[in-house]
């Protein structure tokens, strides 16, 4: 049997991946990364928020990325029935960069892994992880190619960036159910034969359906759309009770009055994909050896876009602790990986919930709107969650709810906000 050796094994080529792999390689690592897939590959994620370009700069990738001309993505559009909330990234409290991209994943995951490839980052493509085993943080993983040749994979470090395939949660009983109520999603792409003119066509929206149902609509660059619809598991089922995923989104987007008469009876480019109870929770996020990032350690909610930033956020942090600790550095992993990610993912965990009791949905809605609740509230949707600086990050816990409370009994926001998160 094949053996190689390496520094840092990576598994998965998705942002978490791309962006550890583009870390280490400018460190002078020897790394490998192994892909289940081959690319390019349909995969759910298209709408990015504003702090992963900070780790697609550090990674080394944001040039070329830059160069593809991805729909830019200024900000975020709420609707519910007749009233719109905009929130502007350039609008936001803090620090941070004002925009994004809204990406064919399929194109955009290309792009980073041909821009590692030319930088002489070894990936192998439909290559899948089989077997772990450790001794201490030393690693031998079991991988099979295309073709089923079976080879092993020295590693000192494991980071697991394989998203939804959960390889090391899975192979060592590392999943937990979630704390999030069970929600599903349908989608696809369609080619966009009606969008608007001007930023019409081009605004990201979220088209609240009912307090638990909402639409998504991502335009792309190259004219197609993503169409998504979302809602708890019983809802989306019932859409089509014979299971036919087409028929489900064309009905979700008949109940959509803003969108009907831009989608209804749109031809969709492939069928409809139903991601059933996507999110998901593992019993830790480290081991000696190990550390998973992105979708493999902890999935929330599509709602708000955090998917690929937590995924990129704990794929360059593993990335450089793991470095770090292969040069003979003691790492607290549990202060400086999972404490830090945690509070991220609390704070997002909280903007999830409160969406879908409403509360979060009261204050986007409400008018008029208070410029400073909204601004900082943006920093959040940016994906700045880690500034507790921000009232709105340092006390998530209980802040949206007592504003909700506020707004909802016509109490003067402006004399008791201050009291609420002071």
């Amino acid at each position: 049997m094949n053996t190689s050796e390496v520094d840092i094994l990576i598994i998965g080529a998705g942002p978490s991946g791309c962006v550890a792999a583009g870390y280490l390689q400018k460190q002078g690592a020897n790394i490998k990364v192994v892909e289940k897939s081959k690319f390019p590959r349909l995969v759910v994620g298209e709408s990015l928020i504003p702090r992963v370009m900070d780790h697609f700069e550090e990674a080394g990738l944001l040039d070329n990325l830059d160069k593809q001309n991805f729909q830019k993505k200024p900000g975020a559009r709420f609707i519910r029935g007749q009233v719109i909330s905009i929130f502007d990234f350039s609008q936001k409290f803090g620090e941070g960069w004002d925009w994004t991209w809204q990406i064919p994943r399929a194109d955009f995951d290309m792009v980073m892994a041909q821009t590692l490839i030319d930088k002489g980052v070894d990936i192998s493509f439909e290559t899948t992880v089989t077997a772990i085993s450790f001794d201490g943080p030393n690693s031998v993983t079991t991988v099979v190619d295309k073709e089923g040749n079976e080879s092993q994979i020295n590693a000192k470090f494991v980071i697991d960036s394989s998203g939804y395939g959960r390889v090391l949660p899975r192979l060592l009983h590392l999943d937990k159910p979630s704390k999030l109520n069970p929600h599903s999603a349908i989608f696809s792409h369609v080619k966009d034969i009606n969008r608007p003119e001007g930023i019409e066509g081009t605004q990201i929206s979220f088209d609240v359906l009912d307090t638990e149902v909402w639409l998504w609509v991502i335009p792309f660059s190259n004219g197609n759309t993503s169409l998504g619809i979302v809602a708890d598991t019983a809802f989306i089922e019932k859409l089509a009770e014979n299971g036919d995923t087409a028929l489900a989104l064309q009905n979700a987007i008949q109940l959509s009055d803003f969108y009907v008469k831009r989608f209804a009876g749109t031809a969709f480019l492939f069928e409809p994909i139903h991601l059933k109870n996507y999110s998901a929770a593992v019993t830790k996020m480290y081991g000696d050896g190990f550390a998973l990032t992105g979708n493999s350690s902890e999935f929330l909610d599509p709602v708000f876009s955090s998917g690929v930033c937590f995924a990129t956020e704990s794929g360059i942090l593993a990335a450089k602790l793991a470095w770090r600790e292969i040069n003979g550095e003691q790492i607290d992993w549990e202060k400086y990986f999972t404490q830090y990610m945690q509070r991220g993912i609390d704070v997002f965990t909280t903007y999830v919930k409160e969406w879908y009791t409403g509360n979060l949905q009261t204050l986007f809605f409400h008018r008029p709107e208070n410029l400073d609740v909204k601004e900082k509230v943006c920093a959040v949707l940016a994906g700045y969650v880690w500034n507790e600086e921000n009232p709105f990050v340092k006390k998530h816990n209980r802040v949206i709810r007592s504003i909700a409370y506020m707004l909802e009994n016509n109490k003067e926001l402006s004399d008791n906000i201050e009291k609420t998160y002071k």
